[in-house]
C-alpha cells in the first residue's frame, strides 16, 4: 500500500501556497521613525506565524482537492479461529415455537421460535470470535448467499437480523444449500480450519449424483461439516444411539438417511442433536471451544482517503489566522489611543 492522489494534476497549484511569503507594501504602516522603539520580538514571531499559517492553509486545501490516500492492497491477518460458513435453515418450520422438552431456563422465552433462538445464539457466537472468517447463507427452496467470507462481524450480525424478516420459505432443499456452500470455498487459498455449520430442523433426500458431488466437494476443499439438528418435538426421530441398531429404527426418515450419509464422508463430520433451547446453546458453545486453530489469511483492504484530514488541517490554520489577525495593529493612531486610555 502506497500514498497516491486521486487527482494528481491539481498538485500543480501547490506553488500558490507560497504567495503569503510575498511581502506587500499594504502590510506596512507609515511612521516617521522606529529607532526609539524597543525591538518587537512578539510582533516578529506573530508575523512569521501569520505567514506560516497562511502557507499551511493554502497547501492543505490544494492537497485536499488533489485527493490524497493510501491505495488498496492486501494485509496479512493472523489469529485463532476458522473459516466458517453458517448454512441456516430458513424454511417455515423454523418459525414454529421451540419446544422446551420440560426444560425451564430464564434465558429463553417459551414463545420464541426456533429461528429466533438460533439467530440470537449465532449472534453471540459471532461476537465471541473476532478472528474468524465467516460467511452467512440462509437456505430454503434456494440458497441465499447473504454475506461472503469476512472478518467484520457486524456484517454477519446484519445478515442474521435480515434473515429474521418475513415468513419462512416453503421447503428445505439442503442439497442445494450444501452445494452452494461448498462453492463459496472454491478458489480460496487454504488459510486454516474450514467448516460448514448446518443449522436445520430437518433433513433432505439426496440422490446418488448429489451425494457424490457433496462428498467430492468437501474432500476437494478440505471442509469439515457440523450439523446442529433441531428436533421439532418428542415424536421427531432421534439420530443419537449406541451402535447401528438405533439408527436402523428410522431408516426411512430423511434425517436419518442424511446422517448416515454424513457418517460415511471421508472428511470430518459431527452431529449436534438439540431437543430444546438450552441444548442449542450448549451445541454452539461446544463448536466455539473446538474451532480455535491458528488462522492466517490475506485480506484486501479498500483505498483510504485522507482528504478530510487535509481540509481539517486547513480549517485549523484558518482559525489560527483569525486569532493572529485579531492581535494585529491596523492603524498607529488606534494603537496610540489604546495606550493613552490604558495610561
Amino acid at each position: 500500500m502506497r500514498l497516491d492522489f486521486a487527482h494528481p494534476a491539481l498538485l500543480l497549484l501547490l506553488p500558490l501556497a507560497l504567495l503569503p511569503l510575498w511581502r506587500r507594501r499594504a502590510d506596512a504602516l507609515p511612521f516617521p521613525t522606529l529607532l526609539w522603539l524597543p525591538p518587537d520580538r512578539l510582533g516578529r514571531v506573530l508575523d512569521v506565524l501569520w505567514r506560516a499559517l497562511a502557507v499551511a492553509a493554502l497547501a492543505a486545501v490544494v492537497l485536499g482537492i488533489a485527493g490524497p490516500g493510501r491505495s488498496g492492497g492486501e494485509v496479512l491477518r493472523t489469529g485463532r479461529g476458522a473459516e466458517l460458513l453458517i448454512l441456516l435453515d430458513r424454511s417455515s418450520s423454523m418459525d414454529a415455537v421451540a419446544h422446551l422438552n420440560g426444560v425451564s431456563n430464564a434465558r429463553f422465552s417459551v414463545t420464541e421460535s426456533k429461528g429466533e433462538i438460533v439467530r440470537r445464539l449465532l449472534s453471540q457466537f459471532v461476537a465471541r470470535r473476532p478472528d474468524d472468517r465467516i460467511a452467512f447463507m440462509p437456505f430454503g427452496t434456494q440458497p441465499l448467499p447473504v454475506v461472503p467470507f469476512t472478518r467484520h462481524g457486524e456484517l454477519i450480525q446484519a445478515g442474521l437480523a435480515a434473515a429474521g424478516q418475513g415468513r419462512g420459505l416453503p421447503d428445505t432443499r439442503l442439497d442445494r444449500g450444501l452445494l452452494a456452500a461448498i462453492e463459496e470455498f472454491r478458489g480460496r487459498p487454504y488459510a486454516g480450519s474450514r467448516i460448514v455449520l448446518v443449522v436445520s430442523d430437518g433433513g433432505a433426500v439426496l440422490d446418488e449424483p448429489t451425494r457424490r458431488r457433496v462428498a467430492d466437494g468437501l474432500r476437494r476443499e478440505r471442509i469439515g461439516l457440523y450439523w446442529i439438528y433441531i428436533r421439532s418435538g418428542p415424536n421427531s426421530p432421534s439420530l443419537l444411539g449406541d451402535g447401528e441398531a438405533p439408527l436402523g429404527a428410522y431408516e426411512s426418515t430423511e434425517e436419518l438417511a442424511l446422517h448416515r450419509f454424513f457418517l460415511g464422508l471421508s472428511t470430518p463430520y459431527r452431529l449436534f442433536q438439540t431437543d430444546d433451547a438450552q441444548a442449542m446453546a450448549q451445541a454452539i458453545a461446544e463448536i466455539d471451544r473446538q474451532e480455535n486453530f491458528p488462522l492466517s489469511f490475506h485480506e484486501r483492504v479498500p483505498r483510504r482517503d485522507f482528504s478530510a484530514a487535509c481540509f481539517a488541517a486547513a480549517l485549523l490554520a484558518c482559525a489560527g489566522l483569525l486569532a493572529v489577525h485579531a492581535l494585529r495593529l491596523r492603524d498607529w493612531r488606534a494603537g496610540t489611543r489604546a495606550q493613552a486610555e490604558a495610561a
